[in-house]
């Protein structure tokens, strides 16, 4: 940033027993935990959302398991927020014109939805940030953490929050004002799938040293309100195959919840290797399969978006401690593949890390390593649900589709009924930047052109995604080498931004597009939807997201 930034003054400070990053359900469970513990305790949680939820995006079938530890009696509450419960769990294996349902009795145990709920995650969300607000937690909608703090032996000390009113040129406005620093004895960081700060920490502290590579998928969502007669309170609907080749990892669902409304979204696994693949178009060509396509005619999309999962699960987890802090959640890989579920989970790490930061807190101890919760969570529910579906993943990644299915479910059998797998802990190999091929080894994708409703085009999608950030500001998409996009991606691969970023940020445009010479880079930030799969798929690792300024970004209102 330019020197007059670097000569205000000290940013305002505010001390606090534990510091959270992100209100989601993890960083949420965490505070309210902390409080039913230790009460006396100062808990603050910073969400870069406009309020919490806004920028919650999951399915959701949700397993109450974290909630009903967390808050026993959530079920008879007037504003509980899980009222629908499933009642009619399908699978199917989709062709371009039909598909297959999978007998339910050929499904491991563990894939059963019976007893889970559907509903907005954004809900429950909003419905925790209430439960930790009646408990005495502060939370801060509207500000992210941008800073990390760090004290005089290596440890971190807290956050700082992002300053407002800095111009594009990175200097200040008029608006100016500068961030605060948020000081916690421990920090947690609750920022979900490959979170800004989180990043940061499995660097400095180098903890992924005894994990295998973290991977992920993006999972498009979007919110539609159907026909009254079409419409199936309970009815959850899980599909694989078709518009996917069987080199690439993905599958969809179909929610039917309260007030008329489905939930509908694709998932496609970010160690596909054909660069002109574009999840945004699978999307829409799923949508318009005979078996989806009857059941939203004659609806309405309310709300459309998109984010990044954590799909490593038990041998990518890293160590979830450092000095001062702690990973929870999503930013720590607890998302169960197969069963397109993390958020239990997400809970339930919060329990776990509250209850031994507050015994730390309780001993006189700050800003060390929380070990125990590290050692414990293997052993705990979170561990007891990710260890048998631990090598779906990578046997779908191995083998595709057919096969890598097939062998990923009698894996889950062995593990549910004897305990054990027959393939030990497999291996996730490279990185999903690494997996891309350049373009002169794979046959491009060319997508149909689909002009009517259920497919809608990138920007229509970005609109009903309500994404606002104030434009002049400092691009928040940050790239190491700004020659590397035309100069090396785009020969080599045909520039992949533009395809795998779901909100049209990314463009490549040309000073004569019929020739297709004097090529330009252009990055319309203000379309960013938040979701970080340029951070996590560009092959040259030379993008890097980090917040915008202030709310910026999406607001759903129940995704």
């Amino acid at each position: 940033m330019s020197e007059e930034i670097t000569e205000l003054p000290e940013r305002e400070g505010m001390d606090y027993d534990v510091v959270v990053v992100g209100a989601g359900p993890a960083g949420l469970a965490a505070a309210i935990r902390l409080k039913q513990v230790a009460p006396d305790l100062s808990v603050v949680v910073i969400e870069k959302g406009s309020e919490p939820g806004a920028h919650i995006l999951s399915g959701a079938v949700i397993d109450p398991i974290g909630l009903d530890k967390l808050l026993p009696a959530w079920r008879t509450q007037d504003d509980a927020p899980l009222k629908t419960q499933v009642h009619d769990d399908q699978f199917y294996l989709l062709n371009e014109k039909g598909g297959t349902r999978l007998p339910n009795v050929l499904m491991p145990k563990l894939m059963n939805n019976h007893g889970n709920f559907i509903g907005s995650l954004a809900n429950v969300v909003r419905f925790l940030a209430s439960e930790a607000e009646n408990l005495g937690v502060e939370i801060y909608p509207g500000f992210a953490g941008a800073e990390i703090l760090y004290g005089e032996n290596g440890e971190v000390t807290g956050v700082a929050t992002g300053d407002m009113g800095v111009g594009r040129d990175g200097k200040p406005k008029d608006s100016f004002t500068r961030g605060m620093e948020l000081r916690g004895k421990y920090t947690l960081f609750a920022e979900g799938a490959r979170g800004s700060l989180t990043k940061q920490v499995l660097a400095k502290y180098d903890l992924c040293a005894s994990s295998d590579v973290q991977k992920f998928g993006i999972g498009f969502k979007e919110l539609w309100r159907i026909p009254k007669e079409k419409h199936k309170p309970g009815l959850v609907q899980h599909s694989f195959g078709w518009p996917l080749q069987s080199d690439t990892g993905g599958g969809s669902f179909l929610y039917h919840f309260e007030d008329g409304l489905v939930s509908i979204g694709f998932v496609v696994h970010l160690n596909y290797s054909n660069p002109t693949l574009s999840p945004f178009d699978e999307f829409q060509r799923f949508k318009c399969h005979p078996m989806i396509a009857p059941t939203l005619e004659g609806g309405e999309r309310l709300a459309y978006g998109a984010r990044a999962l954590t799909e490593g699960g038990w041998q990518s987890v890293p160590k979830l401690v450092f000095p001062g802090g702690a990973l929870l959640g999503c930013a720590a890989g607890f998302m169960n593949v197969p069963r397109i579920k993390g958020s239990h989970n997400a809970i339930l790490s919060g329990i776990l890390a509250a209850d031994h930061v507050a015994a730390a807190l309780a001993e006189g101890r700050s800003y060390d390593e929380v070990t125990a919760y590290d050692a414990a969570w293997r052993a705990s529910e979170i561990g007891r649900d990710l260890k048998p579906v631990r090598n779906v993943k990578p046997l779908w990644s191995k083998y595709g589709t057919y096969l890598g299915a097939a062998l990923g479910g009698l894996d889950m059998w062995t593990n549910s009924l004897f305990g054990f797998s027959f393939f030990g802990t497999q291996s996730h190999g490279k990185p999903d930047y690494a997996c891309l091929k350049p373009l002169s080894e794979v046959t491009p994708i060319v997508y149909p052109k689909l002009t009517q409703k259920p497919a809608f085009d990138k920007l229509s999608s970005v609109f009903v995604s309500n994404t606002n950030h104030e434009e002049d500001q400092p691009v928040h998409l940050r790239l190491t080498d700004p020659s590397i996009p035309i100069e090396r991606n785009l020969p080599i691969y045909g520039e992949p931004a533009r395809l795998y970023c779901p909100a049209g940020v990314y463009e490549v445009v040309y000073g004569d597009e019929e020739a297709k010479s004097d090529p330009r880079f252009v990055i319309n930030a203000q379309n960013c939807v938040h979701c970080k799969t340029c951070d996590i798929k560009d092959p040259a690792q030379n993008i890097t997201w980090v917040p915008p300024e202030g709310s910026g970004g999406p607001n759903y209102p129940n995704m």
